[in-house]
């Protein structure tokens, strides 16, 4: 498998990107919205088989303090090959000379980021959209 690395959002079918994140499974996101926040973010790391899109990540960052990595997705068929690793390292590498790099991980996936070399906050506070939903599925707690 001879993959291709592209850090442009040029040419890329946000229709195709969001059906990506339907089956990967990490929700649904819209089209518009998945270009908004893509247009949004310094670093994007998109993953073609041929003409194939199979991986995506990104990462929001502000080029001094903070790179936030997230969106890191991969169909289904693809996983199990060290590709959302890679992707999560190349985010990594490419938000070297910020501050701090955040990434938000669901749970149960925090071994697999430690080896990336992530380490477990212990102040990180959220509000989600969904605040109940959050809950429900353990991404939250109540204090």
């Amino acid at each position: 498998m001879k993959l291709e690395w592209r850090y442009t959002q040029e040419s890329i079918d946000w229709n195709t990107l969001s059906d990506l994140y339907r089956v990967a499974p990490l929700g649904e996101k819209r089209a518009e919205e998945l270009q908004k926040a893509f247009t949004n973010s310094i670093f994007k790391c998109f993953v073609f088989d041929q003409e194939k899109l199979i991986g995506v990540g990104r990462a929001l960052a502000d080029g001094i303090d903070c790179s936030y990595i997230c969106d890191v997705a991969v169909l289904p068929e693809y996983q199990g090959y060290g590709i959302g690793k890679d992707i999560v390292s190349k985010l990594a590498e490419l938000s070297i000379g910020h501050k701090k790099i955040i990434l938000y991980a669901y749970p149960g996936k925090e071994a697999f980021y430690k080896k990336l070399g992530f380490k477990r906050m212990r102040t990180a506070m959220a509000i989600f959209e969904n605040q109940d939903q959050a809950l429900a599925w353990g991404l939250v707690n109540d204090l």
